[in-house]
């Protein structure tokens, strides 16, 4: 028993020293980071006055969307990380032209980097596809992914989706474009929900098509 103040000590000092390792060192690393414009100025090392900040703010139906994407548990098939050139063929896939860095999350409350790749990254999926047909894409990707990818292992959602009557003044203009086998009876047509429409706002919102003073496009 009279050891005990020494043992006391000694396992204090090593949680100390594990807090300090752990938390300290990544709030000196990261704690401060804060947007920034693509360029800082070569004389003040400042952000540029007047020009764009990054990264920008998830847009308002994008933010539904990412709860959605959490919910549909997304994140356990893809990731949203670039690796660096020479860690994997990230560049060779297209999934983005530079490799994603800490700066990158810091307006993000849910940060959902992700730990496999059933899927491809989804870091910058929203500048590989073009916004128009990209969405219309991307509804059919979510009702079947059989569709653009025969032999896929994602899961099909069309749950997010509902049949309807269509109307007396035609097809609606959100209606999906689907194969034959998977078209409705006459008469009706498959419509994106609203959660579906947050979740394509979701993905379409993320896109890699910055510079940031640490991590330069190639």
């Amino acid at each position: 028993m009279k050891n005990m103040p020494l043992v006391f000590c000694g396992i204090f000092f090593s949680l100390a020293v594990a807090w300090v390792g752990l938390i300290m060192s990544s709030q000196i690393q990261y704690g401060d980071l804060k947007i920034t414009t693509e360029t800082l100025d070569p004389d003040t090392k400042e952000p540029i006055a007047g020009d764009p900040y990054f990264p920008e703010e998830t847009p308002g139906l994008a933010k539904e969307g990412k709860q959605v994407y959490i919910s549909m548990g997304c994140v356990y098939c893809h990731t949203q990380q670039v690796r660096r050139k020479g860690f994997g063929a990230d560049y060779e896939r297209g999934w983005g032209k530079r490799q994603t860095v800490a700066r990158d999350y810091i307006l993000q409350n849910d940060v959902l980097l992700g730990t496999y790749r059933i899927g491809p990254d989804l870091m910058n999926v929203g500048e590989r596809v073009d916004k128009d047909s990209g969405e219309k894409w991307l509804h059919q990707k979510l009702y079947d992914p059989q569709i653009s990818a025969a032999g896929s292992n994602m899961p099909p959602y069309q749950f997010l989706y509902r049949k309807q009557l269509i109307g007396v003044d035609g097809a609606s203009d959100n209606a999906l474009a689907l194969p034959a086998n998977l078209e409705p009876e006459p008469g009706y047509e498959i419509v994106p929900t609203k959660r579906a429409e947050a979740l394509v706002a979701y993905l379409l919102s993320l896109k890699l098509n910055y510079d940031l003073p640490e991590a330069k496009r190639e």
